[in-house]
């Protein structure tokens, strides 16, 4: 008897605008990654619940101008789709930084995946399917609103007709992340409408034909959380996948939000899974995602966790490090001392782009965070960023080591003392208990904020270890700093060279 239960996400942490496609036994599935290169992470799976990430689709500069054009948060690559035709994997995507929309395609996902493509289309969310005779449409949000349409050689980017508005959804504001799919007798245009935000939700719509005309289904929204009190919000994006026993299911993204309200969420948008019946009218019927629920039948495939703590011994970096909008060569050097990551400053502050940093999505509301820094006559430490203007860091140098917040356009040291030269630990923990107070003002020791963020001298967890600082983690989430992202935790060096000689990450409540 098959009695495995999942937990929502199936993707933790900063993973947003999931799509999916399966090839025999195995499912491979892609990411948004915005402004942080390599780009676009890819994750492989055999059951639909556990994923392993096996690279980034854009992982070499020729695929990529670098820095990204524009250099902003929240910018750089949105919303991808990924499917298999004619014994190949294809990506499309926009660079909304430069560019526009293109196509990659590889004969294996491990790669290596072409260059761009680039189709001239004007607009976001791109979709890419096929007839049986080899037509391939497009469908994208336009950028007046609006889902559109266009017939394309998908091999040589050429628009060979439109494109011409199509169905665009209920009413609701902002409809976009269309996935067009033959199903039977049918085709199905599945689109996101209402904003990535509370109102966020999933419609469909049908036709004989791509072309139309399109048939809304009765119960539209086919999917949102807005207006409940589920612990999973923000629920749309959605893609369809086929399971080898027939059943359907739908990737999407959402949040869990925290705290007091207006509860924020800190995580950034997760990739979700939930089932997908259909009625005898030959509709597509989704129940409210779960947080626990039977997985989908078959075999299961658990995959290996990534390593805790990253020792920096190999040749090359593991596909879940990522850096915001560059990472040129000479910032960064895994030989150069054999056993660690040595970092050298390309830009003295992390308050504007062009800094060195190299860091991982926060995948757990509890965990902690450690590393041995050697600064040496530089400056660097751990950093929490979400963008340039709201990030918390502890950092080594000068023979002392500091606690530095930055909250909008307020950039403070919160805690600082003189260190011991050479290598030392340096740690943060974040915690969902034991919450600083927002306010001297609130004896009763209540809290708005969803996490408290802890910064150390030594390892937390050991003997002679120095707090530093504790802060309110609100201010380092999407709903206080805005845009699409979520933490993400990292090494970085803002002066001369600095050497991590390990790095660990480890989901555990914080002491």
């Amino acid at each position: 008897m098959f009695d495995h239960t999942y937990d929502n996400p199936v993707i933790s942490g900063f993973h947003p605008d999931p799509s999916v496609c399966r090839v025999g036994d195995d499912y491979y599935l892609v990411c948004s990654s915005f402004e942080y290169v390599p780009g676009l992470p890819l994750f492989h799976s055999r059951d639909l619940v556990h994923w392993e990430q096996i690279g980034n689709v854009l992982d070499r500069p020729a695929q990529l101008p670098l820095p990204l054009p524009g250099s902003k948060a929240s910018g750089g690559l949105y919303a991808p789709t990924i499917r298999h035709h004619d014994g190949r994997f294809w990506v499309v995507n926009t660079n909304v930084d430069g560019g526009g929309n293109f196509v990659v395609t590889a004969e294996r996902p491990e790669g290596p995946w072409s260059d761009p493509v680039w189709i001239g289309l004007e607009g976001i969310d791109p979709d890419l399917a096929w007839e049986e005779d080899g037509t391939c449409w497009c469908a994208f949000s336009g950028p007046a609103g609006g889902v559109n349409l266009a017939r394309i050689d998908p091999v040589g980017g050429a628009v060979l007709e439109g494109p011409f508005p199509t169905w665009s959804g209920s009413g609701l504001k902002y409809p976009e992340a269309p996935h067009l799919y033959r199903i039977g007798d049918w085709w199905y245009l599945l689109i996101a409408e209402g904003g990535t935000e509370r109102g966020h939700a999933v419609s469909v719509a049908r036709a004989r034909s791509p072309r139309g005309p399109w048939e809304a289904a009765p119960g539209n929204p086919l999917l949102s959380h807005s207006g409940t009190g589920r612990a999973i919000q923000n629920t749309g994006h959605a893609d369809l996948v086929r399971a080898p026993d027939g059943s359907w299911w739908m990737v999407l993204l959402g949040v869990r939000p925290r705290g007091f309200t207006p509860d924020v969420h800190v995580l950034g948008r997760e990739t979700f899974l939930t089932p997908v019946e259909w009625d005898e009218d030959g509709w597509p019927v989704v129940a409210p995602v779960p947080e626990r629920h039977p997985a989908p039948g078959g075999a299961w495939h658990p995959v290996p966790a990534p390593p805790a703590r990253d020792d920096f011994d190999g040749t090359v970096l593991a596909p879940h490090w990522i850096s915001p909008f560059t990472r040129p060569e000479g910032s960064w050097s895994l030989t150069e001392r054999p056993g660690s990551l040595v970092l050298h400053a390309t830009g003295p502050t992390l308050d504007t782009p062009g800094y060195t940093f190299v860091g991982r999505r926060q995948q757990h509301h509890d965990c902690r965070v450690t590393a041995l820094v050697d600064p040496g006559t530089g400056r660097g430490g751990i950093c929490v960023r979400l963008d340039e203007a709201h990030h918390y860091e502890v950092e080594a140098g000068d023979g002392e080591v500091r606690v530095v917040a930055r909250i909008g356009p307020l950039s403070e040291t919160v805690a600082q003392r003189s260190a011991p030269p050479g290598p030392l630990v340096l740690g943060v923990t974040v915690r969902t208990s034991d919450l600083v107070p927002a306010s001297p003002l609130l004896t009763d020791g209540h809290a708005t904020g969803p996490d408290t963020l802890a910064f150390w001298l030594g390892n937390p967890t050991a003997p002679g270890a120095h707090p530093l600082a504790e802060l309110d983690g609100r201010y380092l989430s999407t709903e206080v700093a805005g845009g699409f992202t979520g933490r993400v935790i990292g090494m970085y060096a803002t002066e001369g060279s600095v050497a991590f000689d390990w790095f660990e990450y480890v989901p555990a409540p914080a002491v």
